[in-house]
């Protein structure tokens, strides 16, 4: 009981109103920075962390209240050694979302009106070119941009501003071309470039069954906001990832179809494709 009267005492006797509310708001501003923080740690896997730190902060804490003799303002040094370790361990994973943050894209803004006819025929030449590679074991990855990726990505391949085309796309990605293992890029209704060479994504929890295409995919994504569509050489299986490093396999027709009707904002319809 007398640790518990304690430990209440320091919640309850404030002797200056603004010292309590300076207190209680230190305590909220933490508990966001704590959970901002665990989040982070989680969706980069890495559970054991944040039970590690949740044990280190329990056992802090009791070790501090069974020694009164101890400054309890040293308790702090829990939670900053937890972050400063953090910051350490995942420093270029914090580099890769601080720079995704600051370069992500206001989609609204770069809305454009598409002719319709226009947008259905793009759409219908990025799906055919997918399947026809993927029936073929014909590896590729196209990205598709809104205007927002680095001159340095697409000078690292050959700028062609064509007009997309199923026999293009798969010209390109054709084993014996010259711009075979690199991205294509599309912007709008154009490929901006071809033969672009993507930043690798260093996320140690990709499966070991995906190469080097998924984790340029995946890299790019995790780094700007765009979507990339992948056709596996191996096994031939279409792979989308979005905005964040987020995969889906075995993308189908519908999947595709969506996935570049939100691109150009349109509405799904069924005539996109008659397949």
């Amino acid at each position: 009981m007398d640790i518990l009267n304690r430990i209440w005492a320091v919640f309850t006797n404030f002797t200056d109103p603004a010292y309590a509310i300076a207190g209680v708001s230190f305590i909220c501003a933490l508990t966001v920075a704590f959970y901002i923080l665990f989040r982070f740690v989680r969706n980069n896997g890495s559970n054991k962390i944040v039970w590690l730190f949740t044990a280190a902060m329990i056992l802090g804490g009791i070790v501090f209240t069974l020694l009164p003799t101890l400054d309890n303002h040293s308790y702090i040094i829990v939670p900053v050694v937890f972050i400063l370790g953090i910051l350490m361990l995942y420093s270029s994973e914090i580099k890769r979302n601080i720079k995704y943050r600051t370069t992500k894209v206001d989609l609204k803004n770069l809305r454009k009106s598409y002719d319709e006819e226009e947008v259905k025929s793009c759409i219908n030449a990025i799906i055919s070119a997918l399947q026809n590679m993927s029936k073929k074991d014909i590896g590729a990855i196209i990205v598709l941009s809104n205007n927002n990726i680095p001159s340095q990505i697409l000078d690292s391949g050959v700028k062609l501003n064509a007009d997309i085309s199923s026999e293009l796309l798969e010209s390109v990605f054709f084993p014996k071309s010259p711009l075979h293992d690199g991205a294509v890029i599309i912007s709008g209704t154009k490929i901006t470039a071809a033969g672009c060479f993507l930043p690798l994504s260093q996320n140690e929890n990709i499966p070991k069954d995906l190469g080097t295409r998924h984790r340029a995919g995946i890299g790019i994504t995790e780094n700007f906001d765009v979507t990339a569509l992948i056709v596996s050489e191996e096994t031939g299986i279409i792979s989308l990832v979005s905005t964040g490093g987020k995969i889906t396999r075995y993308a189908n027709t519908e999947k595709l179809m969506q996935t570049l009707s939100r691109f150009y904002w349109q509405e799904l319809t069924k005539d996109l494709k008659d397949k």
